[in-house]
């Protein structure tokens, strides 16, 4: 009996002795994890869908041996019911970090509610929520683009195409018969998009006749349909379709595609967004030109800024507006 009380002192002695031990060196650092929820407002919008793909390969660039990335994706199609409820849900599987891309711009009070009730950061993106919105908690955040400069860049542009051909006013009259096509009702980058570029092209001297106005919510099939009864009403009159995405000026050459009329009594076209169909319509000469959205570098914001989020460094070194906005410039794209 005398032995195994020694030999259990033992083995306890040098258990404790390992354990000291071990306490004395460093240990590895524990990974730190990083869950996205992702929510958008309709997937199914061409620019949206190239911006999370890019989102998603930022976020995994940027796990590392620093993070454990996982991204978690939501589709509310073009309900803010549905998206109040997806980011309920994200929160709930344990999102540290909310990117939200909203359905309707003016209404994210329960979304905000719901994420500082559980201390979750929100980025918003592409979309983005009035100023008081934004202001109702430090933790909320917008990354995108402005939309004033893409609507002065598309007047630009096609300022200059116009000023290049005579013969784009076909019927010579000194004015450039025009429709716009909008993306969405009473939404204010659609608004501004398409006031400055109107007003630029005037202030560049064109002389603009507005033949007719239609939404088509940003989405191609709409706008083929749109243009389809402009042109029954207007037929070969108009010179210029200004568009307020590229999904939507391709619509309008599916439109015309259609008809009867010969390629050289088509009017110019001219897009926003850069997107990969858009770009290859410029490099084939549908579009005159577009106005490139910089995807790549909000996606690569977004992700930059979540990790710093989650980590609680770095902050510093992300330069912001106003302490609430990133902004990532536009550029122009012609042939």
């Amino acid at each position: 009996m005398k032995v195994k009380k020694i030999l259990a002192m033992g083995i306890f002695l040098c258990t404790c002795v390992y354990l000291l031990g071990a306490c004395g060196k460093e240990q590895p650092a524990e990974t730190e994890k990083l869950y996205l929820g992702v929510a958008c407002y309709n997937q199914s919008d061409t620019f949206l869908g190239e911006l999370i793909d890019s989102l998603k390969k930022q976020v995994n660039d940027i796990g590392g041996d620093r993070f454990e990335t996982t991204l978690a994706l939501r589709d509310a199609v073009g309900s803010q019911r549905t998206q109040d409820d997806q980011v309920k849900e994200l929160i709930d599987a344990g999102c540290n970090v909310l990117c939200v891309n909203l359905v309707e711009r003016a209404d994210p009070s329960e979304i905000i509610d719901l994420a500082r009730e559980n201390d979750v950061p929100i980025i918003f993106f592409n979309r983005e929520p009035v100023p008081e919105d934004l202001m109702q908690w430090d933790k909320l955040y917008y990354v995108g683009a402005d939309a004033k400069q893409s609507g002065k860049m598309q007047g630009e542009l096609t300022a200059d195409v116009i000023q290049a051909d005579s013969q784009i006013d076909r019927n010579g009259d000194g004015k450039i018969q025009y429709v716009v096509l909008e993306g969405e009702q009473g939404h204010q980058d659609a608004i501004i998009r398409t006031e400055n570029a109107v007003n630029t092209l005037k202030s560049k001297g064109i002389v603009l006749e507005k033949l007719s106005y239609r939404i088509a919510n940003w989405n191609r099939a709409q706008a083929q349909n749109q243009m389809e009864q402009i042109f029954s009403q207007y037929s070969n009159k108009i010179e210029l379709v200004l568009a307020n995405n590229d999904d939507m000026a391709l619509g309008a050459i599916d439109a015309y595609e259609k008809s009867n009329l010969t390629k050289s009594a088509f009017p110019v076209f001219v897009g926003i967004d850069g997107t990969d169909v858009g770009l290859q319509a410029v490099a084939d000469g549908k579009l005159a030109g577009t106005v490139y959205n910089d995807k790549e570098g909000q996606a690569e914001a977004m992700a930059k800024l979540a990790a710093v989020l989650v980590s609680g460094e770095g902050m510093d070194k992300i330069k912001f507006e106003n302490d609430k906005y990133i902004y990532l410039p536009y550029r122009k794209i012609v042939k």
